[in-house]
């Protein structure tokens, strides 16, 4: 993935948030910050938020106008609070973070991604500029997002569009494989105990179905269900010993 990111802040309001969203800038990989007529001082509230960004913060750009933020981009993408599905409503039709992620996925070219300021976000003029907009499916009444959160949400989505081989990435959690053969032999296994220690035989089967969903739902890796058969051979043998013992 070659895409290039642009961050750009149009006329935003908070330090703490420019600074904020500097951090996360460099977290997932954007390139470069512009700030578009920025209302915020971008003074020491911003460099301590920034942390590791700060180097970002202190390269941004400050330009006057979104069309100069947007000059050299190849794509302009604009964030949006409201979304809605209606065919003629093309002003704020919208994708999933996830789904731009996609779309950015097999592309080059530099790409400028547009979040408006706190108080009202982008105008309609600067939404109609744009070549894609991008909602967070968030609660319908209160749908807005702080400022540094919703680039956090929308640069990781691109971020993890890359795929789990992407040499500049952290790892990604493991993928955790299906043991079908595993999770019937520790149902085999507990349904031996049940009858051993004289569980009911009518509850039994209720039993069994519970734990097969249990199980199901939380998918237990290999090395688990082995550590969980662990259990069971050791509590057959403490019954053995406990029965040897009784004939004595």
């Amino acid at each position: 993935m070659s895409v290039r990111i642009d961050v750009v802040l149009v006329r935003p309001k908070e330090d703490g948030n420019v600074g904020a969203v500097a951090r996360v800038a460099r977290n997932f990989g954007a390139e470069r910050l512009t700030l578009v007529a920025p209302r915020a001082r971008v003074g020491a509230e911003a460099r301590r938020r920034a942390m590791g960004g700060l180097e970002i913060l202190r390269g941004a750009r400050r330009l006057p106008a979104v069309s100069d933020a947007t000059r050299d981009a190849d794509l302009v993408v604009g964030t949006t609070d409201l979304s809605t599905g209606r065919s003629t409503a093309y002003l704020r039709r919208s994708v999933s973070p996830e789904r731009l992620g996609e779309v950015l996925r097999t592309v080059e070219g530099r790409v400028a991604l547009l979040f408006g300021p706190e108080d009202n976000g982008l105008s309609r003029e600067e939404l109609a500029g744009c070549d894609l907009l991008v909602h967070i499916p968030a609660r319908r009444e209160f749908p807005t997002l702080n400022l540094s959160h919703a680039a956090g949400i929308v640069l990781y989505a691109v971020h993890r569009a890359r795929g789990p081989t992407d040499p500049e990435s952290t790892p990604a959690p493991e993928t955790l494989e299906l043991n079908g053969r595993e999770k019937e032999l520790f149902l085999e296994r507990l349904t031996e105990l049940l009858t051993r220690i004289g569980y009911p035989a009518h509850k039994r089967r209720g039993l069994i179905l519970l734990f097969r969903r249990v199980l199901g739902r939380s998918t237990p890796t290999e090395a688990e269900y082995r550590m969980m058969l662990g259990l069971f051979k050791s509590l057959g043998r403490a019954m053995d010993r406990g029965s040897s013992h009784g004939r004595k």
